[in-house]
Formats: structure tokens, C-alpha cells, sequence
């Protein structure tokens, strides 16, 4: 019971955080130009970098909060306030569903996706800026940090505290 609660309430902690990535990403990251035409939205700048950019400033956002939610993570399951076997499922699943909700938070701030789908809303020959991602890839990133980060931990804490680690397996060495 104990471990499903933790996996529980670490999937709803990210989510939660997923909502201020969002809000962060939609703040900081550049928007796309469209020209609303009769057959849908078009670039208006076909060699624009302002694609590049969104994915770059979601993936930046996403893997911070993972690098932070891994941390976090391992410090709960090594001072015994969560199980790991719950939070490394957690982290994942999460880390997931905080960074789809990043992406529709922060591409449906304001609401010029929905204007330049529509093209009677925004008017044919309109210019419209939309938020967001090309490379979808970049939805793996939050979750793929914090379960690296958490296993990067674990891996230096099972080296220093092993046996192995000392000469001859942590019997005493040779007499000097």
C-alpha cells in the first residue's frame, strides 16, 4: 500500500510541476510566425530557427526539472521516506505526463494555436505566433534525466559504501 501511494503521489507531484514547466517554456521560449491562409496555417518564414528554439528551450526546461525531481527522488528513498521500487516507476511515469502537460500548457497559453487552426477566427492573410514543438523527442526528456540522475546516485552510493571498494575486498591487507 505504502509503495503505491508513493508512486501515486510522485506521478501527481510531476504533474503539478509539469503545469509551471509549461508556464516557464511559454514565458521564455520564442514563437513561430503563421500566415492563416484558406487551407490552414502556413510559415511565414519557411527558414525560420524559431522551431529549433521551442523544441531547445522545452527540452532545457523538461531536463532541469528532471535533473531536480531525480535528486529529490533519491533523497527521499535513501532517508527512507519513499520506497525506491515506487519512485523510480514514478519518475517515469511522471516525468511523462509532466512533460505532455508542459507542452499543452505552454502551447495553449493564449491561444493563437486555436486561432490559426481556425481560419475564420483569426482572418485569412493574418500573421499568427504559436508555441510549439517540431521534434517530439523532447517529451522524453524530463523523465529520461530524473531516472538517469536517480540511478547515477544510487550507483555512487552502492560504489562507496561496497566492500569491494577497499583492497582485498574489505579484508585487511598485507602487514606492513
Amino acid at each position: 500500500m505504502r509503495r503505491l501511494r508513493d508512486f501515486a503521489l510522485t506521478v501527481v507531484v510531476l504533474a503539478v510541476a509539469g503545469l509551471g514547466a509549461g508556464l516557464v517554456w511559454s514565458a521564455v521560449a520564442p514563437r513561430t510566425p503563421y500566415v492563416v491562409t484558406r487551407s490552414g496555417p502556413r510559415l511565414a518564414d519557411p527558414t525560420t530557427q524559431t522551431l529549433i528554439a521551442a523544441d531547445g528551450w522545452f527540452a532545457v526546461i523538461t531536463a532541469a526539472a528532471g535533473l531536480a525531481c531525480g535528486v529529490v527522488c533519491y533523497v527521499l528513498a535513501r532517508t527512507g521516506r519513499g520506497s525506491p521500487v515506487a519512485l523510480l516507476p514514478g519518475l517515469t511515469a511522471g516525468g511523462l505526463l509532466g512533460g505532455w502537460l508542459a507542452l499543452v500548457v505552454g502551447s495553449s497559453f493564449g491561444g493563437p494555436a486555436v486561432q490559426a487552426a481556425a481560419p475564420a477566427a483569426a482572418g485569412v492573410g493574418s500573421t499568427v505566433e504559436v508555441l510549439s514543438i517540431t521534434a517530439r523527442g523532447v517529451l522524453l526528456s524530463w523523465p529520461l534525466v530524473a531516472v538517469v540522475m536517480f540511478g547515477v546516485l544510487a550507483s555512487v552510493e552502492g560504489y562507496r559504501e561496497s566492500p569491494l571498494r577497499r583492497p582485498y575486498a574489505g579484508e585487511p591487507g598485507p602487514p606492513a
